[in-house]
């Protein structure tokens, strides 16, 4: 099913505004505290994200021939790059001699060469040099290029990487139109947290927490619990309206607009979201590094709306706010959860009928979970 519009969105946040409510699930779920601390499950969620589409980074991270990333991803060194051909390509980041890593973080290449002997490659992968080749008689250089992984894609401006045989087709069933080519990158952050990647993605996924944790940050502009939630394949999208929306009711609904009125969360399976916020778009990727720490990769991008208008001072100051309000808030409340794991005072976590799109998520990755265990003959 499409998203709703507009239109259909502002309807339905007006509708909650007059009557005081909030869209609601219509189940509870109750996750297991050990999930987060097992380190059993943290290998299986691994597995998981290795076969899976999983979100790397947004097109316009590799917008250009020879343009690359390189990270880690579910506890693997991979490399993607953008090929003379235009075409995305990703492989494991590993020397074909040696091992060694032959690309590190963000640039553009036209060749990568191992920091250790110098082997050499292209942007397709291929083994183009070997130092002093004749001390290598049995090596076919059309055998020993990069490792590609099992299935690249480019979908609504975002790459999707699958490392290995996949279980599902992920975030990507239902996937709407997010990212368009306009929306350059203008600023890239990362950091590591000490607590598990769920109870990090969890802050994202409801506002039922706005008044109490976000009470002098974010709750000034919005409203106490009160969102819209669609449900829409293993993704999931909330909508946190502004009370600025209330502007929109003297107006012809043919000029209603959510820009500057919402903030609006795409949550794509597992571990990544888009938010669009008033003045910039950021793509959160959450990177598991171990049971109780994350990466977190911020991509700052211009929105669909800016243009040629587009102001990069304003957008780093409503990221900047972002940032050091309402995420530090965020972030403190997961390491928080993260360091009373050990209390033993829950057996379980309750998400109740307000966090409909957490439950979501968790029935998602506890599916795929037990695929994991079922092995490839599902």
């Amino acid at each position: 099913m499409p998203l709703l519009s507009d239109t259909q969105l502002i309807d339905r946040i007006f509708a909650h505004v007059d009557g005081r409510t909030s869209d609601k699930g219509d189940s509870v779920w109750r996750e297991p505290a050990a999930n987060y601390s097992s380190e059993a499950r943290f290998q299986a969620e691994l597995q998981v994200m290795r076969r899976l589409p999983v979100v790397f980074c947004p097109s316009g991270a590799v917008a250009g021939p020879g343009d690359y990333v390189a990270r880690v991803a579910a506890g693997v060194p991979l490399l993607i790059v953008r090929g003379e051909d235009g075409v995305v390509r990703a492989f494991r980041n590993a020397c074909r001699h040696r091992g060694m890593q032959v690309a590190e973080g963000e640039g553009c290449k036209k060749t990568f060469i191992c920091p250790y002997h110098n082997w050499a490659y292209g942007t397709d992968g291929a083994l183009k040099h070997i130092p002093g080749a004749d001390g290598f008689p049995g090596v076919d250089k059309a055998t020993h290029g990069l490792v590609p992984v099992y299935d690249v894609q480019e979908r609504s401006g975002l790459i999707f990487v699958t490392q290995d045989k996949p279980l599902s087709d992920g975030a990507l069933a239902d996937l709407p139109d997010l990212l368009g080519e306009e929306q350059t990158v203008f600023n890239t952050i990362t950091f590591v947290d000490q607590a598990n990647w769920k109870l990090i993605g969890e802050t994202s996924m409801e506002g039922y927490h706005i008044r109490a944790l976000h009470n002098k940050s974010f709750y000034p502009y919005g409203y106490d619990n009160l969102n819209v939630v669609e449900l829409f394949g293993r993704n999931s999208r909330i909508v946190f309206p502004f009370r600025r929306v209330e502007k929109l009711r003297d107006r012809p609904r043919e000029e209603w607009s959510l820009q500057g009125c919402v903030t609006d969360v795409i949550q794509l399976f597992p571990n990544a979201h888009t938010s669009t916020l008033t003045n910039h778009v950021m793509l959160i990727i959450l990177e598991p590094v171990s049971v109780n720490e994350t990466r977190w990769i911020i991509y700052q991008m211009r929105p669909k709306s800016a243009g040629a208008t587009f102001d990069e001072d304003k957008a780093r100051r409503d990221a900047d706010f972002v940032q050091e309000t309402g995420l530090r808030e965020d972030r403190a409340a997961a390491k928080s959860i993260q360091g009373a794991l050990t209390s033993g005072a829950n057996t379980h976590f309750t998400f109740g009928h307000y966090e409909a799109a957490i439950g979501h998520f968790h029935r998602q990755l506890t599916e795929h979970v037990g695929m994991v265990g079922e092995g490839d003959s599902r």
